[in-house]
């Protein structure tokens, strides 16, 4: 193994759980379980990587038991006894490799993308029925219909306890139901649940609680959240890092384990007076191990790179060790680069860079 990359092969412990490494299988949306059933196609999918070297597997997100919580028929569900016995045999695949995986428990809130079919039993859902800053497509839940959701994440953390997963990911980022509480842009409600900014976490807070209160003391949950979204890559969830540890001290006493921080470019500063990225302040405000994530093994952000592919196929990989080197990351995750070469990791030990796979859009269209 090239001295260069050893940082990135140490193994780290979160609670009962030990990872190999410190490479992460990042959460893509793949949308190829017809009915929300994963299949043996899936199953492969991931263990394929798992038998390749990745520390850890999230599973693309997977929705949780509630009306609107996707509008797309191909993203597979974490409910149901056809789904679960689907994420069972994942599980097993994974296992027989030497994997470790956590699914990822999502609700996409009001921003479903174009070209779903509509659901009439499935009405869009958020704090104030914005499907963005100005779109009013929904009227906002009351305090009981949001309670039904808080215990809809509960219910999938608790079946992904019963299965036998490694940990789960509650998916707060990207614009998506979570997020869309967090966020000033489509949180506009005038209750508990709006207004200032730890006031707009108390969703997530309540959701972190009470999937800590369903799978027990000792399974780790992790919270993906980001500054970005998808109605705006240029928003913002804080401005300072005082905000930044307002918004996330209530979460980590609330049960979360490690938090995901994820930003487009995952080398860039967080603030403008300090060199510390998003990770590094995450970690140095809560305690908490980080993961760091964000174009890793690609030469372009996440929008231009899925249409181009540039020149150079190991990308970021020196600023990447450094991370882990100097503290501000405990693991790193790795989306494209790892979808279209499903052996990325273990290239990347063995100095084999020249036999990286460049990241293209068609990569996206398959499931390998």
């Amino acid at each position: 193994m090239p001295r260069s990359v050893e940082s990135l092969f140490t193994p780290f412990t979160i609670r009962d759980l030990t990872l190999s490494n410190r490479i992460v299988m990042a959460p893509m949306t793949r949308a190829c379980s017809p009915g929300g059933v994963p299949g043996p196609d899936v199953a492969a999918y991931y263990r394929r990587r798992a038998g390749n070297g990745v520390g850890l597997i999230i599973t693309e997100g997977t929705v949780v038991p509630h009306p609107g919580s996707s509008m797309n028929p191909g993203v597979p569900h974490f409910f149901g006894d056809d789904a679960l016995a689907g994420w069972s045999r994942v599980l097993s695949g994974v296992h027989e490799m030497g994997g470790k995986i956590i699914p990822q428990l999502w609700h996409v809130g009001t921003f479903h993308k174009a070209g779903t079919e509509p659901n009439p039993e499935a009405a869009p859902f958020g704090p104030s029925g914005l499907a963005k800053p100005g779109e009013q497509i929904a009227e906002p839940p009351t305090e009981a219909q949001i309670a039904v959701v808080v215990e809809a994440y509960a219910s999938a953390a608790a079946a992904a306890r019963q299965l036998g997963f490694d940990g789960i990911e509650l998916h707060g980022a990207h614009g998506y139901l979570i997020d869309q509480f967090f966020w000033e842009g489509t949180n506009r409600r005038t209750d508990r649940y709006g207004g200032s900014l730890a006031a707009r976490g108390r969703f997530g807070l309540e959701v972190v609680s009470a999937c800590r209160r369903a799978v027990g003391p000792d399974f780790p949950i992790v919270l993906r959240y980001s500054q970005w979204k998808l109605q705006d890559f240029n928003a913002k969830l804080v401005e300072t890092p005082a905000e930044l540890a307002t918004f996330l001290a209530p979460l980590a006493e609330a049960g979360v384990d490690v938090f995901h921080c994820s930003t487009r470019r995952f080398w860039q500063p967080a603030f403008d007076e300090s060199n510390l990225t998003l990770a590094g302040w995450t970690k140095k405000l809560t305690g908490k191990p980080v993961i760091a994530v964000g174009s890793v093994g690609l030469d372009n952000d996440f929008v231009a790179g899925l249409f181009e592919h540039k020149a150079g196929r190991n990308s970021g990989l020196e600023r990447l060790v450094q991370l882990i080197d100097d503290g501000e990351a405990d693991l790193v995750a790795i989306g494209r680069a790892l979808l279209v070469d499903p052996a990325w990791v273990v290239k990347i030990r063995d100095g084999r860079t020249d036999e990286l796979v460049p990241f293209t859009p068609e990569a996206i269209k398959t499931l390998y």
